[in-house]
């Protein structure tokens, strides 16, 4: 039988679960936060299947998820605008499990696999697909998650100098960043007129003509890869303190440290190769989500509700702020550009 057993720790309500011999201890806190962020990501979501040039309400569109609305009503919520709303959710929460997974595992803010150059290597594998291999789908997942292992693991080398540390790996990742970001030009540039649009759009990050397959099969990859990031969330909550530390209360931390960055780098490859590089969710969701459920580190709940949040409002906004939709990556650079603003603005006073 399970049991709730509410606690006082150092100050904090905390709920432990219990059941045989697992115990899962969670923060009264952060349980409230991720109950409301839950509650928003569904308003939200119910408010984009609402809007549109054919405008709907509430009514009708929880009778069209039910099964109970049929025809034109049916097709225009379940067919064309749900697609769109679950790929922002799912691929909202994978970036901002990515971005907490770095940027705990590095203790660094700025620890953004965009910014570190995954993001762009994915990208570039992807691109290589498109418009040299003329690939499938299938092949164009598996271009994006090859050139994003490979970017990580070029980082991880050229940063090694008797470990890892993050600055260090920060400061390589942004110069192999640059570089693929030149050769992605270049690709772009030698492809065909057609093919270099449809690329050049697609590179912004956009969830326009997202279809039932690639959210199937997405959602797929990202369901899978959130479970070992939900196994390994202990020991990286050990890391934080440091790998002595870690190891002292026996995590394992080299194979720990190896699977957290490919799951990470998993997350963001998944995410390329469906919709292009969304930039900025994995930077700024972890930190909202800890500042929110005000915790020493970094957890990855309330950081995926919170990315599946802002991908979501970011789509809805591209959708409806101008006169033709945009990519989400426009909206989500202008948002995230400003909370990075922000971010070194703080960290350069606390310093001082």
């Amino acid at each position: 039988m399970s049991t709730h057993i509410p606690r006082v720790d150092f100050g904090r309500r905390v709920l432990v679960l219990r059941h045989r011999r697992i115990a899962v201890r969670l923060q009264w806190r952060s349980v409230v936060v991720c109950a409301v962020l839950a509650v928003a990501v569904a308003g939200t979501a119910v408010l984009a299947l609402m809007t549109g040039s054919y405008a709907l309400d509430p009514g009708q569109v929880l009778s069209a998820l039910t099964g109970r609305e049929t025809g034109i009503v049916h097709d225009i919520v379940v067919e064309w605008r749900l697609p769109r709303v679950a790929a922002a959710v799912m691929f909202g929460a994978a970036l901002g499990v990515s971005g907490a997974v770095f940027q705990s595992l590095l203790r660094n803010p700025l620890a953004d696999p965009g910014i570190i150059g995954f993001s762009q290597g994915s990208y570039t594998g992807a691109l290589i697909v498109i418009l040299v291999v003329n690939g499938t789908y299938a092949q164009l997942v598996g271009g994006a998650l090859l050139g994003g292992m490979a970017t990580a693991v070029a980082v991880y080398v050229l940063a090694y100098r008797r470990g890892v540390q993050g600055f260090r790996l920060i400061v390589v990742g942004i110069g192999v960043s640059a570089m693929l970001a030149s050769l992605n030009t270049w690709l772009i540039l030698k492809a065909d007129l057609d093919q270099a649009m449809s690329a050049a759009a697609w590179g912004a990050g956009s969830l326009n003509g997202v279809s039932w397959d690639q959210v199937v099969i997405g959602g797929a990859c990202v369901a899978v890869l959130l479970l070992p990031a939900g196994m390994l969330s202990r020991p990286l909550r050990q890391m934080e303190l440091g790998d002595d530390a870690a190891a002292s209360h026996g995590v394992r931390v080299s194979p720990a440290r190896l699977g957290l960055i490919l799951v990470g780098v998993a997350l963001t490859a998944t995410v390329t190769a469906a919709s292009g590089p969304i930039a900025f969710i994995s930077l700024v969701a972890p930190q909202i989500a800890r500042r929110l459920a005000r915790t020493a580190g970094i957890t990855l709940a309330p950081a995926a509700l919170v990315g599946a949040l802002l991908c979501l409002a970011s789509d809805y906004l591209a959708q409806h702020v101008a006169p033709t939709p945009l990519p989400v990556g426009v909206i989500t650079v202008v948002l995230g550009g400003g909370y990075l603003g922000y971010l070194l603005f703080t960290e350069a006073r606390r310093r001082l």
